[in-house]
């Protein structure tokens, strides 16, 4: 087998292996694990943040052109995403007792609709809709001891938001301000870690300050949409 075609198997392969940590994330959810099934959804977030340039190294889809690495990566992205970030709202007791079942089927519906739409990407590398971070949603929600009745508002807004073709930064292949965003990434992925690894009793200005990144991607985000719609707009 030529080396180059190796390769490209072997990218498939450790998207694929997300499927694999989705499944480890769930039992040490119900197991009651919880630090070591947050530390599993950052290695998930890892594996998608770099298989996509590792994808395009080695050039899978000219040596492969049977898979569709796009949807391999869909799939493995709605499970880690969505359904295990949904599962640990649920189990963890994070939204309001009596009420969690609906409430998580809502993310689940909505980001099946949002992960089929032809247009969820656009040409230019923005997802369209709220692209479905319920792992960092189901990550705050944990962490910051929120109100379950709070964390149900957050979810029902962002599960709306899902169908809102606002322009969301794809941050490992816009190139609006994407040498700052991984940066800023790269550092709150670590102040996460610190958070995962104080478990159960993580500290809450670490946290708090963690909050940053997600402040920063949205506010991109909005402001980017809003560049879009007023350029589009002129004649």
């Amino acid at each position: 087998m030529p080396l180059r075609l190796l390769l490209a198997w072997l990218v498939h392969l450790y998207t694929a292996l997300g499927a694999a940590v989705a499944v480890f994330t769930l039992a040490l959810v119900a197991g009651g694990r919880y630090r070591e099934a947050l530390a599993l959804m950052g290695l998930a977030l890892i594996l998608d943040a770099t298989d996509g340039t590792f994808a395009r190294l080695a050039r899978v889809k000219e040596q492969i052109p049977g898979i569709d690495g796009a949807r391999l990566d869909d799939i493995v992205d709605y499970l880690n995403y969505v359904f295990v970030p949904c599962f640990l709202l649920l189990w963890a007791g994070l939204l309001p007792a009596g009420h969690g079942w609906w409430i998580v089927c809502l993310p689940l519906l909505a980001s099946a609709y949002g992960f089929s739409q032809a247009d969820a990407k656009t040409p230019d590398h923005f997802f369209l809709g709220f692209p479905s971070y319920w792992n960092v949603v189901a990550f705050y929600c944990f962490v910051l001891g929120l109100s379950p009745w709070f964390n149900a508002f957050l979810v029902i807004v962002l599960s709306v938001m899902v169908f809102v073709p606002i322009r969301y930064l794809y941050p490992s292949r816009n190139a609006l301000l994407q040498g700052l965003t991984i940066t800023l990434g790269v550092v709150w992925g670590v102040l996460c870690f610190v958070v995962v690894f104080y478990l159960p009793d993580p500290p809450y200005g670490v946290a708090l300050a963690s909050l940053f990144f997600p402040a920063y991607y949205a506010a991109v985000s909005f402001w980017s949409h809003w560049r879009h719609g007023a350029s589009t707009s002129r004649p």
